[in-house]
């Protein structure tokens, strides 16, 4: 069975209703929604929906908004548990397939989908592990080098046909293996928003491998806040050197390794 978590803030619920509609499966046996707004009006919208369970927060982040949901279904029995944003769509087939390929490759702790935005434009949501050149300093870079960057660093010289052992995932759509968290551990919390998906991912991608597989779709509307509010610029920024302070600035051997035998897989060519 799979469980799904939500987190959710001041989120419109004409978005929310859309994503909830692709979770509409029998192996789907809980969703859970983790308001880190705490409010009265999500709270009752939840309450049309049997299987939905509703857990009001202060806004403790994204990571650790999961984490309360994934503390309470650790020893469910369930099998996977699917991280998933608002404002992502699908169809519900999506969820067998990904539940029927975790169940065929029992190394497998962690699978993406193919990503496209809703007008079809693929979207390239797994990628090497950054630099801080590619999170940091892009914003203070030609435009002409930054797009030379993302074309290595987001994969982009890849059609994105075939599957690929990814270290890192986009947190809009991350489904897990469940037993796998209790060996690599949780959200670090100390990210409040942004590299966590990231950190969890290279931490999952240590012990088991963690896919890309494009044999499905889905949909994600994708707002990228950081870049049209300061706020959230600054907190990008913040949680950035949060994630290079623990894993590394100009060294980070673990990276070196794992971007450099994607790229030869892939036959990247300079």
């Amino acid at each position: 069975m799979i469980t799904v978590s939500i987190v959710t803030y001041k989120t419109n619920l004409e978005e929310l209703s859309k994503c909830l509609q692709s979770l509409i499966s029998s192996l789907v046996s809980q969703i859970y929604i983790v308001d880190n707004s705490n409010e009265r009006y999500i709270a009752d919208f939840c309450q049309q929906y049997p299987n939905v369970v509703y857990i009001g927060s202060e806004n403790v982040g994204y990571g650790a908004g999961h984490n309360q949901a994934l503390r309470q279904v650790l020893n469910s029995g369930g099998k996977y548990h699917l991280i998933l944003n608002s404002d992502v769509y699908f169809e519900p087939s999506v969820l067998e397939f990904l539940a029927a390929y975790m169940d065929a490759h029992t190394d497998v702790a962690q699978v993406q989908p193919n990503v496209v935005y809703p007008d079809g434009e693929q979207q390239y949501t797994c990628r090497l592990l950054p630099t801080p050149a590619n999170l940091i300093f892009r914003r203070f870079l030609p435009k002409r080098m930054v797009e030379k960057m993302n074309i290595r660093y987001q994969l982009k010289f890849d059609d994105h046909k075939k599957e690929m052992n990814v270290p890192y995932h986009q947190g809009s759509f991350m489904f897990f293996r469940l037993e796998c968290f209790k060996k690599v551990g949780l959200f670090d919390e100390r990210f409040f928003m942004y590299p966590e998906d990231i950190d969890i991912t290279r931490r999952m991608h240590r012990w088991y491998r963690t896919m890309f597989v494009p044999s499905v779709t889905i949909v994600h509307a994708h707002r990228a806040a950081s870049y049209k509010n300061k706020k959230m610029l600054k907190i990008h920024m913040v949680n950035m050197i949060k994630y290079f302070n623990k894993w590394g600035w100009i060294v980070d051997k673990e990276r070196s390794a794992w971007n450099r035998k994607l790229l030869e897989e892939l036959g990247y060519k300079k």
